[in-house]
């Protein structure tokens, strides 16, 4: 494909930012469309983004935009296209650009002007009877835009500053033909159907209540997975010899002075006075485990000191931005915190790799991974550096890992190893991390006793995999669209008699499984079978139902349903065996 570059020349665009340049231009078109529909609409930015494209846009007094205007701004859009109008580029000088968007009552872009470097290059591109100040590139002709659709309107402060006006911003997807679009709202419809809000309200797993925006209430499903999720992460933090250990809510300003989140994270943190102090409720765990390793002098010998804290965190996050699980202002943190000597460093970051790529193993999520280097606002030695830096690199290079480079977007206090995780959808999330921190050490005056007698500071490992419970279980729900794996079910058998002849059969193999360890429902409503298994199946999704008529009564047996609807009859303590032997394998 070829593109429109800022200077003027027509080249071929690499084929992995084809998609970008697509969605960029259908930024412009759609803004072209909505000047055509909204004369006096102002606009700010419309850049393309990794899943589509939007524009934040200031509507005059009065006029709103909604997604029922969606089919005439679309229609406008492909009228354009179809127009097949030139793209053409062009550079103004500072004083002609700010004159130029001036006469067009373009004020977002003079001010935007205002904002960049003195130096800077200031272009604009132009198709048909609209300009727009951009880098670009972008396509040659209008009529090149195959394939769009608009998919949300939502508001956006001007340059993301809540002091600043409330924008309209409309997002959009664009495609390089109409057959990838068809395949996106094919994955669309999917993923509404998966929306974890949906099955978790159906399935009864959470709640949300204005009573507390952003505050999950887990329901007694809910609690049922979180159990077992959390079982499993004890289990693993046995095995991989963590101590586990639980760091107070609230703690003093003064710590989170030492920590450095009191000048740096403030207003993300809820605070409160006690005893006429101040105090702050914890947004992150690694202050408190400073304190547990300075609670007592510490020799090489003592090292790692590996701490595991599944930790309830909360930060204050806008409430336009909470989502579900996903986005929430309390959340228990899969954390922990390993003390390390520097010779340490490859070691342990490979055993904590490990644990990490064992969690998503389980869970059948396939992940990348993504080194991540020495950025410019960093803190501690070049030698510091140089030495974590290679201690990630080896323990990735020992696992045989495949790896991206990201060089400079380590955190300042070390580098980082990020995992991407893919769901079933093809959405990527970042949920595993292990970084190397060299700063909080040093604010804590962190040290141990080295062989020679001198005091060494220790490194400080900051590592977690599922990234919180929440948000992971959120994954889960989408992941298994609510049919989750036995022993994470909520209700892992479900006993259906045919009709009230056969409840008190149906209540003895019950209490059989409950002995067993099975988590299981009766349902004894005076309903049809056939309604029974349709809701065991759609609403609750078990993994197992029994469906008991008097002929099973009879024989003592049972009649056994699972996810593939096929029927088998079973002796009941061979299927408890069975059932018993998949929860406690987590197949």
């Amino acid at each position: 494909m070829k593109v429109l570059y800022n200077d003027g020349h027509v080249d071929e665009c690499p084929e992995d930012q084809e998609l970008h340049v697509v969605r960029h231009s259908a930024a412009h078109i759609m803004a072209q469309a909505i000047k055509r529909l909204y004369p006096e609409a102002d606009f700010a930015f419309g850049p393309a983004t990794e899943n589509g494209f939007y524009y934040d846009i200031d509507l005059p007094e009065g006029t709103k935009i909604s997604e029922e205007d969606f089919p005439k701004i679309e229609a406008e859009m492909a009228k354009i296209c179809k127009e097949n109008l030139k793209f053409e580029t062009y550079e103004l000088p500072r004083a002609e650009a700010i004159a130029h968007m001036q006469e067009r009552g373009e004020k977002y872009k003079v001010e935007h002007i205002g904002d960049l470097p003195e130096d800077a290059r200031i272009t604009f591109y132009k198709q048909g009877e609209y300009v727009d100040m951009c880098v670009g590139p972008h396509i040659l002709y209008t009529k090149a835009l195959k394939a769009f659709k608009l998919t949300g309107v939502s508001g956006a402060y001007w340059k993301g500053d809540k002091d600043n006006k409330m924008l309209t911003r409309i997002n959009g997807v664009a495609f390089r033909s109409k057959d990838e679009l068809a395949q996106w709202e094919h994955m669309r419809e999917e993923a509404e159907k998966r929306d974890h809000r949906k099955i978790g309200q159906e399935m009864e797993i959470f709640m949300m209540n204005e009573a507390g925006p952003g505050f999950p209430f887990w329901l007694p499903n809910g609690m049922r997975i979180r159990n077992s999720l959390m079982q499993y992460w004890q289990e693993m933090q046995d095995k991989y010899g963590y101590d586990q250990v639980q760091t107070p809510i609230i703690l003093s300003r003064s710590l989170w002075e030492t920590s450095g989140h009191w000048d740096h994270y403030k207003e993300n943190m809820y605070t409160t006075k006690i005893d006429d102090e101040d105090y702050a409720i914890k947004p992150m765990n690694c202050p408190g485990a400073c304190l547990i390793y300075k609670s007592k002098p510490r020799s090489y010998r003592d090292l790692p000191l590996k701490l595991a804290e599944a930790g309830i965190d909360h930060r204050h996050e806008l409430k336009g931005a909470l989502h579900g699980l996903f986005r929430v202002r309390e959340f228990q943190q899969d954390d922990a915190h390993l003390f390390i000597r520097p010779d340490q460093i490859t070691e342990q970051v490979t055993d904590v790799a490990h644990l990490i790529t064992a969690y998503y193993a389980q869970f059948g999520f396939p992940y990348r991974v993504e080194l991540s280097t020495r950025p410019e606002n960093s803190m501690g030695s070049d030698e510091d550096w140089e030495r974590a830096e290679q201690g990630l690199k080896d323990a990735l290079d020992a696992m045989h890992v495949d790896y991206k480079l990201n060089p400079g977007d380590g955190a300042f206090y070390g580098p980082k190893i990020d995992f991407h995780l893919q769901d079933c959808l093809g959405r990527e999330w970042q949920c595993g991390t292990i970084q190397l921190d060299f700063q909080l050490p040093h604010n804590f005056q962190l040290e141990y006793t080295d062989k020679d007698g001198s005091k060494k500071q220790p490194i400080m490992i900051h590592r977690a995999g599922f990234g919180s419970f929440e948000r992971f279980i959120g994954m889960l729900i989408e992941q298994y669209a609510g049919k989750f794996p036995t022993w994470l079910s909520p209700c892992q058998v479900k006993v259906l008699p045919v009709s009230e002849k056969t409840r008190d059969y149906a209540n003895e193999v019950a209490q059989k499984l409950r002995d067993a360890g099975v988590r299981v429902k009766v349902d004894e409503r005076d309903e049809k079978i056939g309604y029974k298994i349709r809701e065991a199946r759609s609403i609750d999704r078990v993994p197992y139902m029994l469906i008991l008529g008097e002929k099973e009564a009879e024989a003592g047996n049972i009649s056994v349903r699972d996810r593939s609807n096929e029927t088998t009859q079973r002796d009941l303590d061979e299927f408890i065996a069975d059932v018993t032997e998949e929860i406690r394998e987590r197949r």
